[in-house]
């Protein structure tokens, strides 16, 4: 069962200390009158193969999922339960994806930043503040960002986004992988794992590899 969001009080009232220090920065801005704050964040940067996605998330003022955390730190079935309360709770979510070929032809962080601006013209409600994984992002158009690097794991906007965008593109790279069987996509998500770079020297790139990636570019077959 995915967990049941709860109102969160004040930092500095008796609740879970975990969850305040998560949701400090957003009490900042919510003390200042600013109720639509949209955390950002992608996956898929590093690896060789796959799209590069980007959630954007506006929660509630004030509400809290319990539980929530950096992606990474989380085991696959408490991301799936998580995304679940995040969406389900949440004011507006949404998905953006740059393709291989954007990645190869932008650069990545330039895809990135277009994954992202992707995911934000899918929300429903117009944010008044962005905080953001990393660095700043100028790209996306709003002077009113906050980033915040190690954000994922520091604030529950970028948290939330940060699950939301790990659970859906770990369903895209399963499905890929059932398209493109031998390179281990559904365990390594497209990463250069030991598993992935044999199956690369075997069988080559697909057409969802990375080919401005090195290994593939510089080791592998030529384009």
């Amino acid at each position: 069962m995915a967990p049941r969001a709860r109102p969160c009080p004040p930092a500095g009232t008796a609740a879970d200390p975990r969850l305040q220090n998560l949701l400090a920065l957003e009490h900042e801005f919510w003390s200042r009158g600013l109720r639509w704050l949209a955390g950002v964040d992608e996956v898929g940067r590093g690896p060789l193969a796959g799209p590069v996605v980007a959630a954007a998330v506006v929660m509630p003022p004030g509400v809290a999922v319990p539980g929530i955390d950096d992606s990474k730190r989380l085991r696959p079935g408490r991301r799936e339960e998580l995304a679940r309360a995040v969406v389900e709770t949440a004011l507006a979510a949404g998905i953006g994806a740059a393709s291989v070929r954007e990645i190869d032809r932008l650069n990545i962080r330039r895809a990135t930043a277009l994954a992202m601006q992707r995911a934000l013209r899918r929300l429903r409600v117009v944010p008044e503040h962005l905080l953001v994984d990393g660095l700043p992002v100028p790209e996306l158009g709003l002077a009113a960002q906050t980033a915040v690097v190690g954000g994922d794991a520091r604030v529950h906007a970028i948290a939330c986004a940060s699950v939301v965008a790990k659970v859906w593109r770990d369903r895209l790279m399963q499905r890929l992988a059932r398209r493109w069987p031998g390179y281990g996509w559904e365990r390594n998500c497209g990463y250069g794992t030991p598993e992935h770079l044999a199956a690369l020297r075997r069988l080559g790139p697909t057409p969802q590899h990375r080919r401005s990636f090195s290994p593939v570019s510089d080791h592998l077959l030529p384009p």
